[in-house]
């Protein structure tokens, strides 16, 4: 049994999406209560903590309900930072950890943090003969993006061992596929990455991307 690992006073960023482990985010940030805390994190080398919203929306209005979101989320590490203009940053981050909120405080400024432990990392299960076609499928789809704009972080070329990683090729299918938010957090919990694929290739079945 590996120790787990516990971090306190992360910074929280609630957002409409889910991150995953090794997922590529860009960010424009304008609110106050983020400007800092970005600024902070990028000169630190720290991550902040990414968890999806179950209520409220990403910027705060007058008279909204207040921001509720799940319970695991995946820690966020800044890789790109611009300030094209005053009060607005630009961000490119890559998802790591998961981790379960274990506490959280709401500050006066609004700002989010939370005390949390680091949930395992998935296990690297090579992709079992049957689901081969979602790994070819995604390589397709991931060419086609690099064509487009290979600049885009995102759409960066995979290797051959990720290719056969079972949670590495289900993530990103999680990230590309057009299924409620609430289905993609729940494949981002779940603990066993050959489960996770085995639904995915159910979606990608239905939905005739790979037969």
């Amino acid at each position: 049994m590996t120790q787990t690992l516990t971090l306190s006073s992360l910074p929280l960023f609630p957002l409409a999406s889910v991150l995953f482990p090794d997922g590529v985010l860009a960010l424009r940030v304008f609110e106050v209560r983020y400007l800092d805390m970005v600024r902070k994190c990028h000169q630190t080398g720290a991550p902040f903590g990414v968890v999806s919203l179950t209520q409220g929306s990403e910027v705060r209005r007058p008279g909204a309900p207040e921001e509720q979101f799940h319970d695991v989320g995946t820690l966020a590490v800044i890789e790109q930072l611009a300030s094209p203009q005053p009060g607005l940053i630009t961000l490119v981050c890559k998802g790591t950890e998961r981790f379960r909120i274990t506490q959280r405080n709401h500050l006066v400024h609004g700002l989010w943090i939370a005390s949390v432990s680091q949930l395992d990392r998935d296990l690297s299960i090579p992709i079992p003969e049957d689901l081969k076609k979602t790994a070819t499928a995604l390589t397709q789809v991931l060419h086609t993006l690099h064509a487009r704009d290979a600049l885009n972080p995102a759409a960066a070329l995979p290797t051959p061992e990720q290719l056969d990683d079972c949670g590495w090729v289900a993530n990103r299918w999680c990230e590309l596929l057009p299924v409620p938010m609430e289905l993609k957090q729940r494949l981002m919990e779940l603990d066993n990455p050959l489960v996770r694929l085995e639904l995915v290739g159910d979606v990608l079945e239905r939905t005739g991307i790979a037969q």
